[in-house]
């Protein structure tokens, strides 16, 4: 298990045994639950956890939204949040340490310099001694644009990230909660109360019941240090998770955007 990513964890942990100088981590992610999904039992085991979403979890086009859910953006947008917070308090993560930028679901990558001074703007404010945020991996647009965002902004302080989803390059079928080829990573493996705990973090966010029932029940969680991805190119062979769902940026549009910026 490396150290740095040991770190992660509380210094009391029994897997680990290690006290770092500044236990504060800032979680980085794209909108709310994906903080819950990749890391919900560790972020119940760290002692000082931030999050701050890019998103506002509401996209503009109502095809993406729940179905069944009949109201506007904005409302979209509050209903994530209160799920978010009623996941969180679980955790032991009051609602004063979730912070968002407020950027609309699907067009982070369209605004990487808001995204990557937001993102810089926090870091100088908490002073975190990690990062933990997601894997280049094509899963979804704006999960790639937190972590190129976050490779710009976090130079020089220690960045760990975590899987979500992507499509297996082999099958197009749909891979969660397991890392593309990379550095070695440390599995976090659940106690049976986690689970039960992480499972209700989950079934928090009821909007997302449809799509998060991919993650139940709930994983073992992985994390690994950030490599130094190369953002001009596609993150695996074959078509992306999100070009499969046939969301309107495709792979080369992303890249494009994330060139221009």
């Amino acid at each position: 298990m490396p150290g740095g990513v040991r770190g992660l964890l509380r210094p009391d942990d029994e897997a680990v045994r290690l006290n770092p100088p500044n236990p504060r981590v800032l979680v980085v992610v794209a909108h709310p639950d994906d903080e819950t999904v990749g890391a919900g039992a560790l972020l119940a085991r760290l002692p000082d956890a931030w999050i701050l979403h890019a998103t506002d979890g509401a996209p503009r086009d109502p095809r993406f939204m729940a179905r069944g859910f009949s109201g506007t953006r904005e409302e979209y947008a509050r209903a994530r949040r209160r799920e978010l917070e009623t996941a969180m308090a679980l955790a032991g993560i009051g609602p004063d340490r979730l912070l968002s930028l407020g950027i609309g679901d699907q067009e982070a990558v369209f605004e990487l310099p808001r995204l990557v001074e937001g993102i810089a703007e926090t870091l100088q404010k908490i002073q975190p001694g990690r990062i933990l945020t997601l894997a280049y991996e094509g899963g979804h647009p704006d999960h790639d644009a937190v972590a190129l965002a976050v490779r710009r902004a976090a130079a020089g302080i220690e960045t760990f990230e975590m899987p979500l989803y992507h499509a297996n390059p082999g099958t197009e079928r749909m891979t969660v909660q397991e890392f593309l080829p990379g550095p070695d990573e440390v599995l976090l493996i659940l106690t049976d109360e986690e689970r039960d705990l992480k499972q209700r973090m989950i079934q928090s966010f009821a909007t997302q019941e449809e799509t998060l029932g991919a993650f139940l029940p709930p994983r073992d969680e992985r994390f690994r240090p950030a490599p130094a991805y190369d953002f001009t190119r596609p993150p695996h062979e074959g078509r992306l998770q999100y070009e499969i769902w046939g969301f309107p940026v495709d792979g080369e549009r992303w890249r494009d955007a994330a060139r221009s910026s």
